[in-house]
């Protein structure tokens, strides 16, 4: 057997935890490839001005709704074409792209947070505290998430914050369960008991004695969270209740150009694309970090 196709624990040395986490998550090659892609895009966001060949709101009324520049009539200066009132589509996808990703950081940061607080609570405290917040739980998850969301959106008014805040709200039981479940599962092992035999607090077991062995489940989660609120909030900017024109964003991108899917297919085409390119990268990485967090698939 080559040494190359070794692993970390077949080699005889001691890896550090990064070099281990790659070993594991580069075996899977999607998982590279979304990698890549995500980076890519987020590239693309973080410097949008430089490569953003127009500003996002821009017009041009000598160029409305022109085709992409490799078809008939097609302008060099607008690689992607026009939209209806003259706007550069690549540029309004790579600034949305800023819209997007921020989407999914704060809901995602949201619902970690809270839900993995009070899974925690649940799951430490057991009893009636468990009961209720879990038939809370149980309550929200019995609902379709989109239509949850547009429920409470249309309570708080159309707009960007509130379509964020109502997508963590529906992501929200997800992560407590998942923290609940893993906190049961680590509560009762040797080194807690050996944790509270020794003095430490309620708090201190908690947060640092059994969270930490319970986050290689919640950063797959959140990963695959983060591609979902993506979709949610793309889902929620078509219907009209996420962020508002002329804001560059994906769904309200698609919202503005549905009236001209015959005439000008391309004006759908590219933001449904960039919606797709960009969960199915983020799903990839999930998978990727799934292998290489979970101990059960290291020793399969």
């Amino acid at each position: 057997m080559s040494t190359s196709s070794a692993t970390p624990e077949k080699t005889g040395t001691h890896p550090s935890a990064l070099s281990e986490f790659w070993h594991y998550f580069s075996r899977n090659k999607g998982a590279v490839i979304g990698l890549g892609i995500f980076v890519a895009i987020l590239f693309l966001a973080i410097f949008a001005p430089v490569f953003a060949p127009h500003a996002p709101s821009e017009q041009n009324r000598d160029a409305l709704l022109l085709a992409p520049a490799w078809m008939e009539n097609g302008k060099a200066t607008y690689v992607l074409g026009t939209d209806a009132v003259g706007r550069d589509i690549l540029s309004r996808l790579i600034y949305g792209a800023r819209f997007s990703l921020f989407i999914g950081l704060v809901v995602v940061t949201l619902s970690v947070v809270s839900g993995v607080l009070i899974g925690l609570v649940a799951g430490y405290f057991g009893g009636k505290v468990d009961i209720v917040i879990m038939r809370i739980m149980d309550i929200v998850l019995a609902f379709p998430s989109l239509l949850l969301a547009l429920v409470l959106v249309a309570v708080l008014g159309p707009g960007l914050l509130n379509a964020m805040i109502a997508i963590s709200l529906v992501n929200q039981p997800h992560f407590v369960r998942l923290a609940r479940a893993s906190v049961l599962t680590e509560r009762d092992k040797e080194y807690v008991i050996a944790s509270r035999v020794a003095g430490a607090g309620t708090l201190r077991l908690m947060f640092l004695t059994i969270l930490p062995n319970c986050l290689a489940p919640l950063i797959v989660q959140a990963t695959l969270a983060f591609s979902a609120a993506i979709l949610d909030a793309a889902a929620l900017g078509f219907l009209g209740m996420g962020a508002q024109p002329p804001t560059p964003e994906w769904g309200t991108m698609l919202a503005e150009a549905r009236e001209f899917i015959q005439r000008a297919p391309w004006v759908v085409t590219f933001p449904g694309l960039a919606i797709l390119i960009t969960v199915l990268a983020i799903n990839l990485m999930g998978d990727g970090l799934r292998d290489a967090l979970d101990p059960k698939l290291k020793r399969s």
